[in-house]
């Protein structure tokens, strides 16, 4: 079920780039169209949830559900929305790819955590498998904002990495209560603060969000990217730990090569696919630890989880 689970996340977030490029592009205010997904997924999973009986609404008055939701969505999601308006989707995944060595970094030296030194060679590997599928594609126009789009998409992926890691002590903390009900009171808070920063940054002209390409990119990281994508995600925060999930930056960029080659008939050449090998062997490398424990070893007392969680 893990690496089932692991392997959705990975082609649903491999996707998401080039949605949310879409969206911009065709003007929908980034804030606001972040901050509707967002909010609007995380109420219809928290209602579900609380219609099963599986989550109380108190929940929804939990400091750690705003700190959870400003950190790993609106701090991380803020920054890839607005940023993708001056930097290509595939220029964000690659500086996105930054997450889970920030995770190990941030791990280290405020967690006091010595990460295995493999764990750390695996990101770097994989950092640089990212480099060599995306930039020989990129088209870079060296500007301002290009350069600020870059570092803002760097401070968001710090975020990021302070949020998985946080999250994993809230599901510790919250063991009782299902990691969907958990996720979808975070994305609200996070949607709800992305919509105060939107009001006062944006003018938001509602029939932009009417047009085919907006209302389908809206559409598609609502219910797939979120819904789907994040609940899964944080489950998998839930039952591992903060890295193995993170790890799907690695995978989402050669998923964007295949989904071209095979339906956009886009190019591919040897220098791609050794992009692909070196992603997958910096992955594996970086979770060697977890992934010898899942696949060689059994749990003597696995954590306590709802039945529907997966």
């Amino acid at each position: 079920m893990i690496m089932l689970a692991y392997s959705l996340v990975c082609l649903i977030f491999g996707t998401t780039f080039l949605a949310i490029k879409i969206g911009v592009d065709a003007g929908a205010p980034p804030f606001f169209s972040a901050g509707l997904r967002f909010f609007l997924a995380g109420a219809v999973l928290f209602l579900w949830m609380a219609v099963k009986g599986k989550a109380s609404f108190s929940l929804l008055l939990r400091k750690e559900m705003l700190i959870t939701g400003a950190a790993l969505t609106f701090g991380t999601f803020s920054a890839l929305y607005w940023a993708e308006q001056y930097v290509s989707s595939g220029l964000a995944a690659v500086l996105s790819a930054t997450g889970p060595m920030m995770i190990l970094l941030m791990q280290t030296a405020f967690l006091r955590q010595k990460a295995p030194s493999y764990s750390m060679y695996g990101c770097i590997i994989g950092f640089t498998g990212v480099l060599l599928l995306v930039l020989p594609s990129l088209v870079v126009d060296i500007s301002p904002l290009w350069l600020i789009g870059c570092v803002v998409v760097l401070i968001g992926e710090c975020c990021y990495a302070a949020g998985a890691i946080y999250s994993k002590k809230v599901t510790t903390a919250f063991s009782g209560v299902s990691p969907v009900a958990l996720n979808a009171a975070q994305m609200m808070y996070g949607g709800a603060l992305l919509f105060i920063l939107s009001l006062a940054t944006e003018n938001v002209h509602p029939e932009v969000l009417l047009s085919f390409k907006t209302a389908g990119s809206l559409l598609y990281l609502t219910v797939i990217g979120s819904m789907v994508g994040h609940t899964l995600f944080y489950w998998l925060v839930a039952r591992t730990n903060p890295v193995f999930p993170s790890t799907w930056l690695y995978i989402s960029p050669p998923i964007a090569v295949g989904v071209g080659f095979l339906f956009y008939d886009e190019a591919v050449t040897w220098i791609t696919l050794l992009g692909v090998f070196t992603i997958i062997a910096g992955t594996v490398l970086v979770n060697a630890g977890a992934l010898k424990q899942l696949l060689f070893k059994k749990p003597s007392s696995p954590p306590v989880l709802p039945k529907d969680a997966a």
